[in-house]
């Protein structure tokens, strides 16, 4: 503890060690193994072959790993003058995805920059993170119980919320919206008040299914009765619970599933990655990949616990919520307990876009720890 207080007395580079060395290498560690079990499994999807899923993969995966740990070690005031502007730029490009994106199974969610492929909305939960961390760390318990407070924060939630439906891509605009429900939460916000918000959602529920677009309707209607079409909307699910089923306690074997290596098993390297898995190594596989997942879950909430700040506590909540709620609507779709919705199980299945902002969020939660000793924009409320 002495060493590490000497260097930051010290040079800058010596700060920055400091910093390096306060990093939870142990979490990191973990980042690594998960982004290892996904490099296995894709190397199966591509049956057998680094290409076309498990390389290039790698190569974004070791690019945001230099990201994570450069992220991890900004300081909270850097953080806070850069949660703007990432959200100004995530809406933008959530209105330019509606204006020029790149349309692909019937949404337009991509946007095409320089040759890649970019899915704003991915950004735009990290941002909003960022931004509701920044905004209610300045703001007491005490004014949490006023609406007045509440409502600029529910703007910020409701605008992203709003483009990312027009899309439309409902499994990720209900992702933002909770995990922006749980910052109000953690922030301090009364139970009446969100009593008083949730009244309402039984009766939207009608109005909002009205309102989906007829594929939509389709997942719901395949949810509840896959078996009416089962070379049709239902032949996803019903793929995936057979190759569930057929990997029994203990697997097929590595590279010798017969959904997935035969080609029965749809976007095997993308949605239904963690289908793959199971089938291949079984229940004990697939109980280890949730272990690990939920291990990661859980590091995250404690990292946000052990801050000493509001900012960090908000923040390191933010993204770990983010991170369950990928983990629990990916495996709750493969399973069949939901609607399909295209939601990606992080570090594991393949995409850039989801890729590299899991990482960037796993390096603001890195850095909630570095900084977890920080008393930054802490408040005094009295009539606490």
């Amino acid at each position: 503890m002495n060493f590490q207080k000497r260097l930051l007395r010290a040079e800058p580079n010596f700060q920055i060690l400091a910093k390096l060395w306060q990093i939870n290498w142990i979490y990191v560690v973990l980042i690594c193994l998960l982004a290892a079990v996904g490099y296995g499994a894709l190397y199966s999807a591509g049956g057998g072959t680094s290409r076309p899923f498990a390389e290039p993969q790698t190569i974004r995966f070791c690019f945001g790993l230099v990201m994570m740990l450069g992220v991890a070690l900004m300081s909270p005031t850097v953080l806070v003058r850069l949660a703007w502007p990432l959200y100004g730029l995530s809406l933008l490009l959530l209105v330019a995805v509606l204006r020029m994106g790149h349309v692909g199974k019937g949404a337009e969610r991509w946007l095409m920059i320089g040759g890649l492929q970019v899915q704003p909305s991915e950004l735009a939960k990290i941002a909003l993170v960022l931004v509701l961390a920044s905004w209610f760390h300045k703001v007491s318990y005490r004014d949490m119980g006023n609406p007045l407070y509440l409502i600029p924060p529910a703007l910020m939630v409701l605008v992203p919320v709003g483009l990312v439906l027009k899309e439309p891509n409902l499994g990720t605009a209900v992702i933002i919206a909770t995990v922006g429900a749980s910052l109000f939460f953690a922030a301090g916000m009364r139970l009446w008040q969100i009593a008083l918000l949730a009244a309402p959602l039984p009766f939207l529920t009608k109005i909002a299914y009205n309102h989906l677009h007829d594929y939509q309707k389709a997942r719901v209607i395949t949810f509840l009765h896959p078996e009416n079409d089962p070379l049709g909307a239902g032949y996803n699910i019903i793929q995936s619970k057979i190759a569930l089923g057929s990997g029994g306690m203990w697997g097929q074997g590595y590279l010798h599933g017969t959904q997935g290596q035969l080609n029965f098993l749809p976007e095997k390297q993308t949605d239904f990655i963690f289908t793959m898995i199971a089938e291949e190594w079984g229940y004990v596989g697939g109980a280890a990949v949730i272990g690990l997942l939920l291990v990661m879950i859980l590091g995250g909430m404690l990292i946000a616990i052990r801050s000493r700040n509001q900012f960090g506590r908000l923040l390191g909540l933010g993204i770990s919520m983010n991170f369950f709620l990928y983990c629990a609507v990916n495996l709750s779709m493969v399973m069949g307990a939901i609607p399909v919705g295209g939601v990606p199980l992080p570090l594991i299945s393949y995409g850039g876009s989801a890729m590299l902002m899991v990482m960037f969020g796993f390096g603001l939660l890195l850095s909630a720890w570095v900084h977890r000793n920080s008393t930054f924009g802490e408040t005094t409320d009295k009539d606490a």
